[in-house]
């Protein structure tokens, strides 16, 4: 292959490098201190096809320590385990129950609660 049949890379025209700063005077001391956001999506989700987000309406759970407008994080794909809250379905419409012990009865499970995010307000 001659060297005149080979196409040569152009360099592009357009810079896109950040510019200098043109700051005068003394800088800030934290300036060089930049700490990456938290993603609470990759913290607190291990499985994002099967976890949901639910906002409690009002204060039925809380002697389970959630209070109205708490938001659950549930996840579909675990099983309960014992001492692990659930959402179930009673009746036609969600409940929140606490396992102690193996299931003896036939309770429709909608997933396990793996978070709870507090409302302050």
């Amino acid at each position: 292959m001659e060297e005149s049949d080979a196409q040569k890379i152009k360099k592009p025209e357009e810079n896109h490098r950040v510019a200098k700063s043109t700051q005068t005077g003394f800088s800030s001391p934290a300036t060089h201190y930049n700490e990456p956001r938290i993603d609470l999506n990759s913290v607190l989700i291990s499985n994002s096809e099967s976890t949901f987000f639910i906002r409690v309406i009002d204060d039925a759970s809380e002697k389970y320590g959630i209070s109205k407008n708490d938001v659950l994080i549930v996840d579909k794909s675990l099983s309960p385990k014992r001492n692990q809250m659930a959402i179930i379905i009673e009746d036609g419409e969600f409940q929140i129950q606490k396992f102690h012990k193996k299931l003896t009865e036939e309770i429709k499970i909608w997933g396990v609660i793996t978070y709870i995010i507090k409302s302050v307000l």
